[in-house]
């Protein structure tokens, strides 16, 4: 998968990401990887950064996730949410 323009994820759904890394809960993880692919994790969200104006999620085995690839966190669907 060619890397894309970022969207910006809806700020509804950025604040339930950030209620599951404050209580530091393992999630279930779904989300498209750099071939489109839909890949699944379990993993706590540790930390949020912005990197070249893309935002990502930093997981607990250190691994990095573009936002807007994400699927589904904990069972919430991003598309399910809308501004």
């Amino acid at each position: 998968m060619k890397k894309t323009a970022y969207q910006p994820i809806n700020c509804h759904f950025y604040d339930e990401l950030e209620l599951l890394a404050i209580r530091k809960k393992e999630c279930e993880i779904i989300y498209q990887d750099g071939t489109g692919t839909s890949q699944t994790i379990h993993s706590k969200i540790v930390d949020f950064i912005i990197e070249e104006k893309v935002e990502y999620m930093i997981l607990g085995n250190g691994e990095k996730i573009r936002l807007d690839y994400l699927i589904s966190v904990d069972g919430i669907k991003l598309e399910g949410f809308s501004c």
